[in-house]
């Protein structure tokens, strides 16, 4: 598996309010074997700490919570919240063992699995190459060696934040049998979000204001024009006649705008080849996260996470765009990473000057990890040679 397969689900017209577009995603024959629910964690969301082991720590707030069910009864999650830390003004916080953790009830393993949207593909993001150096070369600081990449935070804005996207999703309607959507903002993609089953879309269909947008999202959202709606043009060419052939021209126009938006439209995240790591198998699902190419070639990138069945169809989806400087963070980190740490080799790798890179890597935030008076020295001994 390398790219995302969305096979069972079939576009709809999309709906515009401003600045922001939702596309519909509809199943004809919905998922009974999955079903996925929210899970409250308190009144005003909690903060999540999670360990990670070797010393890391995943701290994040989390909203609420969705439990993946294939124990087939389709019977409801319990919802509930804990908070612990004093009253307010203080946040709530919520420890979490994992960040997907199996439920059990009566001292025994259910079949359903807690997991944090979205936090599972940021956590694989933060974690990229985040024990540092391989090589203890003298480029790097002590704190490089010690630490790696520690701390190393991301930020991103709450959907309420963002422009238009609350009154979008209060007004937009929900098509039968919709199990998911294709959000853009500005005709940009900005997440993705895809559950098996209509009636869990309906239940989870407002936690999309709760869920978390990269700071582009947010800028297209602010400064972008509204953008146009989508309109069906039927021509008479005096070939429709009865209601049954004007029934045809509209389909043959929802088909057209399908194409032109898998094509177009959705292309990057469809096209996009993936890594792929498997977090939880249940029975014949798998819950993984997917990590981008970090290519600096343009087109968009997203992480994410997403419950495949054994054919590898998506069952589950849920996105995050990444803006260009946390794709230029993931790349340089790659390919330092590619040539263990050494900054010469890297630099030859990425067609560049030993300093060019040394400012590139002071750009994407981790100038503490060099060894400045190091680094100095190597940059007069190229300059000098």
């Amino acid at each position: 598996m390398a790219r995302i397969d969305l096979t069972g689900l079939e576009v709809r017209p999309a709906q515009v309010w401003g600045g922001v577009r939702l596309v519909p995603l509809v199943r004809a024959v919905p998922v009974e074997g999955l079903r996925l629910h929210r899970e409250v964690y308190g009144g005003r969301g909690d903060g999540g700490s999670v360990d990670l082991g070797d010393r890391r720590t995943y701290t994040s707030y989390v909203p609420h919570g969705f439990v993946a069910d294939w124990s087939g009864d389709g019977a409801e999650a319990a919802a509930y919240g804990t908070r612990l830390g004093g009253g307010p003004p203080t946040v709530p916080v919520r420890h979490h063992h994992r960040l997907a953790k199996r439920r059990r009830g009566d001292g025994r393993a259910e079949k359903r699995l807690r997991f944090l949207p979205l936090h599972l593909a940021l956590e694989g993001y933060l974690a990229l190459h985040f024990g540092g150096p391989s090589v203890i070369w003298e480029e790097w600081s002590q704190q490089a060696v010690r630490r790696g990449l520690s701390p190393r935070a991301e930020a991103a804005y709450a959907g309420w934040s963002v422009p238009g996207l609350a009154e979008a999703l209060r007004i937009f309607e929900i098509h039968p049998g919709q199990c998911g959507l294709m959000l853009y903002v500005a005709d940009s993609l900005a997440a993705a979000f895809v559950v098996p089953h209509p009636d869990d879309y309906r239940v989870l269909h407002p936690t999309l204001i709760e869920d978390l947008y990269g700071d582009l999202v947010h800028q297209y959202a602010f400064y972008g024009a509204p953008v146009p709606e989508f309109r069906a043009r039927i021509r008479d060419t005096g070939h429709i006649r009865t209601l049954a052939d004007l029934r045809a021209a509209a389909r043959a126009q929802e088909r057209s705008w399908a194409e032109s938006h898998g094509t177009l439209m959705a292309r990057d995240l469809l096209e996009t080849p993936y890594a792929f790591e498997r977090v939880y198998r249940m029975d014949s699902y798998d819950l993984h996260r997917l990590l981008p190419p970090f290519r600096r070639t343009g087109e968009e990138q997203h992480i994410g996470e997403l419950i495949t069945d054994h054919k590898g169809r998506t069952l589950y989806l849920k996105t995050f765009r990444l803006s260009e400087n946390q794709i230029r963070r993931g790349h340089l980190l790659r390919r330092l990473a590619d040539c263990d740490w050494h900054l010469g080799r890297t630099a030859e790798a990425l067609g560049t000057t030993y300093a060019e890179l040394v400012r590139r890597v002071e750009g994407a935030g981790f100038s503490s990890l060099l060894n400045w008076h190091v680094v100095a020295q190597r940059i007069r001994e190229t300059q000098e040679g």
